[in-house]
This record gives structure tokens, C-alpha cells and sequence, in this order.
């Protein structure tokens, strides 16, 4: 049987401001051509539909095409609810939807009812299983504490249960939203820690033949049976050396696999520049991020006047930038009242000054305005000390 593995649409984000919409349908209409191309069996949608709980109505729309042109091709979907979904409006209707082929999974309890498909091998069951909340459902699966390993354990428990009262030989794959030990994160998934811990072991998934998470954006590899398909676009910088991609893959008679990555859609590169302002301006090394959009670190010792502007006329698409002065000496483990002892008013103003500018020291004349309203406050408190 051969199926597309996708998850983390994030319907409705934005990067750095820019709509993505355009980009997110661009997506969907590749998604529909590989479908097609490729004629698979099954699509699976591992979770983070959307990216809030209450999406815009335009994210809801196209949501709404995706499903019609899905249903259209006659190729069961298989979608689950993540930690950005709200999993309530998402499983609205799916009832109705399962008619058309289109199978929601957003209720825990639902977890080991699986859609049962079948090729000339024989049943392939598909298990939806939703992010689980751990707090929400501990009691529900009778978890021996609410952590992520406890919760999911548990319902795997259920899924495997089911799985052995089914015909023998029949082939299992999981759909699951979780951090999964040995996975790379990026800047843009949301934290799931519980008590300071939020990662699971693959070990969790044994006894299916495969695993196909959601929640992690990086395209990557646990074991050969559990893999994260990542985002189809990049939702942050820390993503800028992804390749972003679905996985499509071969499931054999005796659950053997074979996956190869289809490349998703690049709205537009990403590049990371760092060094001082003027180096950036006019070293050819940076041309091919020309028209990328670009998060710019200036290293300059004293912050360079308007560095925004000044880039955009080389880097028009440029969305961030930070500073990370060169020299700044740093005293971890130095508390601020440590760092305050023994100094005086002007002192402190003008590491002030130092501290906003990235590392420049306040001038001369600087440090003579500073100087002047110390004086003036001294003089205010003086007059009303003695008028008390």
C-alpha cells in the first residue's frame, strides 16, 4: 500500500508578518498533483491543521477546497488534531465528512477504532491518534501519572489491543502528534513540556509497522518505521537549512518499508547574515540572498545609524534583525545588585548607554548631559528638603 505522509500545515500562519496564505495554497495544490501523480492509496495529515484554535476565515476556506479537492480524488484521508488545533471545531462533522472519504480523528476515546483499508495483500488499519493533552487525559486512558510517555503509552496499549484481535497479517499504521525522543525541534513549535518533560520514546510505538508523527517542522528519520514529515513551509529561521518535504511511502506484505521524500513548494529562501553592517552591504558572498527573506545580526561595536533601511536596499526582503556587538564582555553568574555595588549614578546611566547601543560608550558630550540632570536632580531634591 502506498500512502503520502504530511502534517503541520499551520493554516493561517504568518512568517514574520507575511501573509502566507498564497504560499499555504500553492501547497495544497501541490499536495493534490502528488496525490495524484504518485497514486497513492491513503493520505495522512499528522496534526497542526491549523495554527490556532480559533482560525481566520480565510485559513478555514482553504481548509474547506483542500478537503472538496481531496474528496473529489477518491483517495482516503486520514487527519488528526495537534497541539495548535482546536480539536473540538476541527472534528465538527466528521461524521459526515467520513462519508466522504475524509476520516477526522479528534477524540482520544476514539484512538483504537481505526479505518481498516485493504490492497492485494490484504487490511492495512490506520489508528488516529490526536495530540494528547496529558493533564486532560490521564484518567480517560487510566495512565499511571500525567506525563506524555504515561498518556500515550497508554492509548498505544489500546491500539495494539485492537490490533490483535484482527486477522493475522494485517498491517498497522499510527498517526501521532508528539515529541518523539532523538528528534531535532526548530524555533516554531510550540513547547508540550509536562514538568519539564516532554519527549517520548519511539520504543512507544513498537508493535505497529509504522509511526507517522507530527509536531516537529524538520523532515526526519527516529527509526525506519517512525518518521516526522515536518512542515511544508519554513515557519521560522531556525528552518533555513530544512528541506521541506513529504514522505512517501511503500508499505509491503509483510509490513516491509520503503520511503522517499517529495519536495514541497518554496515560497521564497531564507538566509541568515551575521557580521558588521558594512561587510554585509558589499561582500558578493551574500548575493545570492538577494532576494531571499533574510534575518540580518549586526556585530558592529557601536549600532550603526538607520541598519533597517540601509539593508533593504540590498536586501529588500529583509524581515529581522538583531545585534551582537563584538567585544561584549559578558560576567555570568554576576547578579545585578553585584554589578550595581560601588558605582555611582552616572556610572550606571552610562553602561546604560552602552548596553542599548549594543557596546558603544556614551561620548563626551553625553556623558555632559547626563551630568547635567543628575546635577539638576540633586538641586530639585535639595530645594525640597528644604522647604520641608
Amino acid at each position: 500500500m502506498r500512502f503520502l505522509h504530511t502534517s503541520d500545515w499551520h493554516l493561517g500562519r504568518a512568517f514574520h508578518r507575511v501573509n502566507l496564505l498564497g504560499a499555504q495554497a500553492a501547497f495544497v495544490d501541490h499536495l493534490v498533483a502528488a496525490v495524484r501523480e504518485h497514486e497513492v492509496d491513503a493520505l495522512l495529515v499528522a496534526g497542526d491543521v491549523y495554527d490556532r484554535a480559533v482560525p481566520p476565515l480565510s485559513a478555514v476556506e482553504l481548509y474547506d477546497r483542500a478537503l472538496h479537492r481531496l474528496a473529489d480524488l477518491g483517495v482516503p484521508t486520514v487527519m488528526i488534531s495537534g497541539n495548535h488545533d482546536s480539536a473540538r471545531r476541527l472534528g465538527v462533522g466528521s461524521g459526515l465528512i467520513d462519508r466522504a472519504g475524509i476520516h477526522l480523528r479528534t477524540d482520544p476515546a476514539g484512538c483504537a477504532d481505526p479505518v481498516v483499508l485493504a490492497d492485494v495483500h490484504g487490511e492495512v488499519a490506520f489508528y488516529g491518534l490526536p495530540y494528547l493533552e496529558p493533564a486532560l487525559v490521564k484518567d480517560q486512558f487510566g495512565a499511571e501519572k500525567a506525563s506524555h510517555e504515561a498518556v500515550l503509552g497508554a492509548a498505544m496499549d489500546r491500539i495494539r489491543a485492537d490490533l490483535a484481535g484482527r486477522p493475522t497479517g494485517t498491517r498497522s499504521v499510527v498517526l501521532a502528534h508528539a515529541f518523539v525522543t532523538g528528534g531535532q525541534a526548530s524555533d516554531s513549535e510550540r513547547d508540550i513540556a509536562v514538568g519539564g518533560v516532554e519527549a517520548v520514546p519511539a520504543s512507544v510505538f513498537d508493535g505497529v509497522d509504522y509511526a507517522a508523527l507530527g509536531h516537529l517542522h524538520g523532515c526526519q528519520t527516529i527509526t525506519e518505521r517512525v518518521r516526522y514529515s515536518g512542515s511544508p513551509l519554513a515557519y521560522s529561521f531556525s528552518e533555513a537549512d530544512h528541506r521541506k518535504t513529504m514522505w512517501l511511502v511503500e508499505l509491503g506484505a509483510g509490513g516491509e518499508i520503503a520511503a522517499e521524500r517529495i519536495g514541497t513548494p518554496v515560497p521564497r529562501a531564507l538566509g541568515r547574515l551575521r557580521g558588521r553592517l558594512d561587510d554585509l552591504l558589499g561582500d558578493p558572498a551574500h548575493t545570492a540572498h538577494e532576494d531571499s527573506w533574510v534575518e540580518a545580526v549586526l556585530t558592529d561595536p557601536v549600532r550603526p545609524d538607520d541598519p533597517m533601511a540601509r539593508l533593504a536596499t540590498r536586501f529588500p526582503h529583509i524581515l529581522s534583525l538583531g545585534f551582537d556587538p563584538e567585544g561584549r564582555e559578558e560576567e555570568p553568574g554576576v547578579s545585578y545588585a553585584q554589578r550595581l555595588k560601588g558605582r555611582s549614578d552616572q556610572e550606571i546611566a552610562e553602561d546604560f548607554v552602552a548596553h542599548v547601543r549594543g557596546g558603544g560608550r556614551a561620548d563626551e558630550a553625553e556623558r555632559a548631559v547626563l551630568q547635567g540632570a543628575f546635577d539638576d536632580v540633586r538641586v530639585d531634591d535639595g530645594l525640597r528638603e528644604t522647604h520641608r
